[in-house]
Formats: C-alpha cells, sequence, structure tokens
C-alpha cells in the first residue's frame, strides 16, 4: 500500500445513531485508554481490524455523500492514536465539503480531554465540528445524547457544529437510538445504550435460546456478537 494507512475496526453506511442526520461511521482499531467497561474491547489491540488506505477510506466517504450521508463520525477504538492519518482522511473529507447539497459535519469521539492532546492529536482533532471528550466512567452514567458517562463533554468546534448540535447539547433522550445489524462477524450494536442494556439483552438471547458465543465487552481472543458504538459501554464492568 502507497499513501497513508489507518488501522480500522469497521465502517458502516447508514450511521443514524451517533450523530444527527444519516452519516458515514468510522471505527479506528486501537486504543491504549483500556476504560473499565467499555463495550468495545475488540477496538483495544492496535494490531487488530484491518490496514485501509486513507484514499480508500476517502472513497468511502465520497460514496456514502452522494448516497445522502449527512455527516461522518469517527470513533474507536481511540481514533487520536493514529493522528497523522486521520488528518489526512478529514482533510479530504473537508475539501470535499462544496460536493454536496447540505453541508457535512464531523463527529469525534476520543477519549481524551483536549487538555491532555500533544500537537499532532491536536491538529486532528481540529478538523472535527463537533468532538465528544472523556474517559468512559461506568459509575458515573448519563442520559445525555451520545455521551456513556457524565464526566464526557460534547465539545462544538465551528459554526456549522454550532448550529447542528445546538438542540443536543442537554438533550437525554428517553430512548437513545440504537441500530442492530447482522454480518458475516456476528450481531452487532452502534449507539450508546443505556447502562444495563447490553447484559439485559445478552439474557434475553439466551432466555430465548440464542446463546452469544462472545460479546464485546468481556475480554476474550474472538469476538463473534459485535457491538460498536462511541467505544464506551453501559456499565458492565469486564
Amino acid at each position: 500500500m502507497t499513501g497513508p494507512v489507518l488501522r480500522v475496526s469497521r465502517s458502516h453506511f447508514p450511521v443514524t445513531a451517533l450523530g444527527p442526520g444519516t452519516r458515514l461511521g468510522i471505527w479506528l482499531q486501537g486504543c491504549p485508554l483500556a476504560c473499565p467497561g467499555c463495550m468495545s474491547l475488540d477496538t483495544w489491540d492496535p494490531a487488530g481490524g484491518h490496514a485501509v488506505p486513507v484514499d480508500e477510506l476517502a472513497a468511502r466517504w465520497r460514496d456514502a455523500a452522494r448516497r445522502g450521508a449527512t455527516g461522518l463520525t469517527v470513533s474507536g477504538g481511540e481514533p487520536l492514536t493514529q493522528p497523522e492519518p486521520l488528518v489526512a482522511l478529514l482533510d479530504a473529507v473537508h475539501r470535499s465539503r462544496g460536493e454536496t447539497p447540505i453541508e457535512p459535519d464531523i463527529l469525534m469521539f476520543t477519549g481524551y480531554s483536549p487538555e491532555e492532546l500533544d500537537d499532532r492529536q491536536r491538529e486532528a482533532a481540529s478538523y472535527a465540528d463537533v468532538l465528544i471528550t472523556g474517559r468512559y466512567e461506568a459509575a458515573r452514567p448519563t442520559r445525555l445524547a451520545w455521551r456513556g458517562s457524565a464526566n464526557q463533554r460534547m465539545v462544538v468546534q465551528s459554526d456549522l457544529g454550532r448550529r447542528r448540535y445546538a438542540p443536543y447539547l442537554d438533550l437525554e433522550p428517553e430512548r437513545p437510538a440504537l441500530q442492530v445489524m447482522a454480518d458475516g462477524d456476528g450481531v452487532w450494536i452502534v449507539g450508546v445504550p443505556l447502562r444495563g442494556t447490553l447484559p439485559r439483552l445478552e439474557r434475553e438471547l439466551r432466555h430465548h435460546g440464542l446463546d452469544p458465543e462472545a460479546v464485546t465487552w468481556r475480554p476474550v481472543r474472538q469476538y463473534r456478537a459485535t457491538r460498536k458504538g462511541s467505544g464506551r459501554e453501559d456499565g458492565e464492568t469486564p
């Protein structure tokens, strides 16, 4: 492969549960923060996932934009562990903004606080119209939209972000949006579930005779039933 490469866990379109509108979601691989209770332990290993050229990811974005995407959501894992190729991808998304009738926004999830970022990470984060920042803390549940724990902040960084995300800054939906899908790797969920949702789902599956081989909030080698969200879980400690 030539050019910058990102280690990717998964990408999906359309995503409707991680940000407003219809979005391309990209989950990057690798996370050194290891928050207890994370819903996606399968994204922690920096050697996991797949090496994907930035040019290919940019092509996926252009295809999603042609199909009506109103934004890009970048999660993980921890996106800011790969700042240089991430800058290359986000710069390509920024340069394509004039090609769509609706200006797309960029939402990025990071477990870091802005004060922790080095120069390379700060540059990558600067491309986001909105950042959701902070470690996932299982003991501090919240109902705030797209935040897994009460300490996490929604940081608006652009005029577009202010216009599009103003209704969501303090929104506490009764039922957070979740998407459930199945593919060759198993069943997976997009979204930020409330505390207790995933263990309850597992119990219900077992009750109906559907016994998952593994789930991604427990430390196992292989994950046949995967859960993709913000990288934060519902409070179950692995």
